[in-house]
């Protein structure tokens, strides 16, 4: 039960609905629907133990489940309905009694959150809209918005102000805390009064938050003029390329990849983000002929930053952003027409040596990552073998 949910609307329901739900579960669903919209979330049927609501209950959050404010919490009554502050909401379902009842059903669906400002962090900079309109109808000029860094100056279009903010760059300031990286700069909109002001002047705060999941994006506005706030939720960017030898010069486009077996294989990890003082690294890498479950058939090269294989190893890197790292082509494919990797990279603070990142192979499957650190799947493939292999012959 649980899971990510990206549709524009659905259904969730508590497992067996509508039969007895089973004791013992706890399942979370995190819905994400798209940029500068809302999640509206109506229940249609509610039925557990009643009373406090410390065995069975139902929990909706603001955003993602462990750093979001809690909407509400309950497990009988009048069937509530939300609406989040952003483009995600978690609903949490608590199940830890003896008696099973018919549980829950809950509709959602996605709603326009129709701000005069919008924000999107992209993997190099914030994207920041205000709308020309809203300024006009406040009494403000569309040149009168700028940075504190007059060198960079916004795009201003017959409906909007766009700026496009650097992570590193035009005066955006970075600061670190338990659980997020905080990205922030502000958009300054002044009066058109040089002698007597009437109105003023607006101080539009913008920035991004790197939580251990996810970016979290902030709009809000300073000195009692505007309150905007704007919450969005992404991923970070990465991809993982073939090499054609260690020198990582040239890429394999090849789709798909024909090897032979005991073949090197080169791979380069690449983080997309302006931030240089991030670092990552390999965690696990896991093959499976199927691009869609690499748990039924599964092959580790490496898992929790012990190499598993004994071909796996790492090469240093011209970057922070990079992390690369081979393998030999293994008997696991000559069995297999197609083969996929799927790896898990962890993303951290360069110099932050309680990270995982900088403690090296760990034997514990599951682990709580540190304060700024996060973890980024990639999937890369297929290879194939070439025509005409003995599909006998193995890797020893």
């Amino acid at each position: 039960c649980g899971g990510s949910v990206s549709d524009s609307s659905g259904v969730l329901q508590s497992p067996n609905y509508p039969g007895s739900y089973p004791n013992g579960a706890d399942c979370v669903w995190e819905i994400q629907v798209e940029n500068n919209f809302r999640v509206t979330l109506t229940f249609r049927d509610i039925e557990m133990q009643s009373g406090r609501c410390q065995q069975d209950y139902i929990e909706v959050y603001d955003g993602p489940l462990h750093s979001s404010p809690l909407l509400g919490r309950f497990c009988s009554g009048s069937f509530p309905t939300y609406v989040s502050s952003s483009n995600m909401m978690s609903v949490r379902f608590h199940s830890n009694s003896r008696y099973s009842f018919r549980g829950f059903q809950a509709h959602y669906s996605s709603i326009p959150a129709r701000h005069n400002t919008t924000i999107q962090c992209l993997p190099d900079y914030m994207h920041v809209v205000v709308s020309r309109h809203y300024l006009q109808s406040q009494g403000y000029s569309a040149e009168r918005v700028t940075l504190d860094d007059n060198h960079c100056r916004p795009t201003i279009t017959s409906q909007e102000v766009v700026f496009n903010i650097p992570y590193n760059g035009c005066g955006t300031l970075q600061e670190e805390n338990n659980d997020t990286i905080n990205y922030s700069n502000t958009i300054r909109v002044a009066s058109s009064g040089y002698i007597i002001k009437r109105k003023k002047n607006i101080n539009l705060h913008v920035s991004c938050r790197m939580l251990r999941k996810s970016w979290q994006q902030v709009v809000y506005a300073a000195e009692d003029t505007v309150e905007v706030n704007e919450f969005q939720f992404g991923r970070y960017a990465m991809n993982i390329t073939f090499y054609d030898s260690p020198a990582f010069l040239r890429q394999v486009r090849a789709s798909p990849y024909y090897i032979d077996l005991n073949q090197n294989l080169y791979l380069q990890a690449c983080l997309h983000s302006s931030d240089p003082n991030l670092k990552v690294v390999v965690d696990t890498c896991v093959a499976s002929p199927d691009p869609h479950d690499f748990n039924t058939l599964a092959y580790y090269l490496v898992r929790n930053r012990c190499p598993r294989d004994p071909s796996y190893a790492t090469y240093r890197s011209p970057s922070s952003h990079f992390a690369r790292f081979k393998f030999n082509a293994f008997e696991f494919m000559s069995r297999h027409p197609s083969v996929y990797l799927k790896c898990q990279m962890l993303v951290c603070r360069l110099g932050d040596y309680s990270s995982h990142c900088y403690q090296g192979c760990s034997s514990r499957v599951k682990r709580d990552t540190s304060s700024a650190e996060e973890e980024v799947d990639v999937v890369v493939g297929p290879i194939q073998l070439r025509e005409g292999e003995v599909l006998s012959e193995n890797t020893g």
